[in-house]
């Protein structure tokens, strides 16, 4: 059985937020400030305001990415634990509803920080793979309102982060992109997560570094690969300083590191590489044949790494 994704759907509130005015109201130094901009190409959020709902960005997203088709099973992955239309019972039965499915199963995924949207797809193909008539297509939703506390979007000293959602459909048979395999690690070292003391911060950014790399690497031998084999990374947006670093040690040109929209969105927890597949999808950069591996990572620490072709 070949498992497929289809076009990734990506929904974004309209507004922007400077990463800057961000930083200065959570009273970050200016050298901080300074640092976000020059070095790590951190420029701009998108946030949700006034009367916009982060449910509407996700229904949107999901009825985009079905496209008349109707779900067997709904995943849906984020970081940020309690989402704000959790406060709002019946969340589960009113997404069915809006996605033309009413009584779906809805399964949410999480606690594995920024690795839980990328790690649906593993979900998804295994339940697909499954014994008996499991069903024909898993939609697995992502993304996460950030914007309701500063505590949540500000890594100090990493990024920053916004408000998005992203949807596509995984499927048993011909679609966009062949899944090709993935890999998935974790470092217990840093399960204190946010709470960590300035040793294990010390320690958290060497130890990332290492681990995207292993896990780039993992994933793309799973997908019976090298990494010359691929065309693109499509990076988790924590900044640009870290895929700088990443190119460096495995040899793979900066310029296939896909970090365009860096800039426009910053970091939008489990959906960056969702974001530049979209992007390289609607710029026609991603032809027939084309292969490239999508990059989360999670403060925690998780990693995951997914391998996609292109198909007809």
């Amino acid at each position: 059985m070949t498992t497929t994704l289809s076009p990734v759907a990506v929904r974004l509130p309209l507004t922007r937020e400077p990463v800057a005015d961000v930083l200065s109201r959570a009273g970050r130094p200016a050298s901080e400030q300074r640092m976000f901009q020059r070095m790590y190409g951190l420029r701009d959020t998108r946030v949700l305001t006034g009367d916009e709902d982060f449910e509407d960005l996700l229904a949107d997203a999901g009825a985009k990415a079905l496209n008349g088709r109707r779900p067997d099973l709904v995943l849906y992955g984020h970081t940020v634990l309690a989402q704000s239309m959790a406060y709002r019972a019946g969340f589960a039965q009113r997404l069915g509803e809006r996605l033309g499915a009413p009584g779906v199963p809805v399964l949410g995924i999480t606690k594995t920080a920024c690795t839980s949207v990328l790690h649906s797809i593993d979900l998804a193909s295994r339940w697909l793979a499954g014994p008996g008539e499991a069903g024909e297509h898993v939609l697995v939703l992502g993304g996460d309102q950030g914007s309701v506390s500063d505590a949540i979007r500000i890594i100090p000293g990493v990024t920053v982060a916004g408000d998005g959602a992203a949807a596509f459909v995984v499927h048993r048979g011909t679609d966009r992109y062949a899944y090709l395999g993935g890999a998935r690690a974790k470092d217990t070292r840093f399960h204190r997560n946010m709470a960590m003391d300035p040793d294990e911060r010390r320690l958290f950014g060497p130890a990332t570094e290492r681990g995207a790399v292993d896990v780039v690497r993992s994933a793309v031998a799973a997908a019976g690969l090298a990494l010359p084999d691929v065309d693109w990374i499509l990076p988790h947006h924590n900044n640009a300083m870290f895929w700088r670093g990443f190119a460096r040690t495995t040899g793979f040109p900066r310029e296939r590191i896909v970090l365009d929209l860096l800039p426009e969105y910053g970091h939008v927890f489990g959906i960056d590489g969702l974001l530049g597949l979209e992007h390289l999808d609607r710029t026609g950069r991603l032809p027939v044949g084309g292969r490239a591996v999508l990059v989360a990572l999670g403060q925690g620490a998780y990693f995951q790494a997914v391998v996609i072709e292109r198909k007809e």
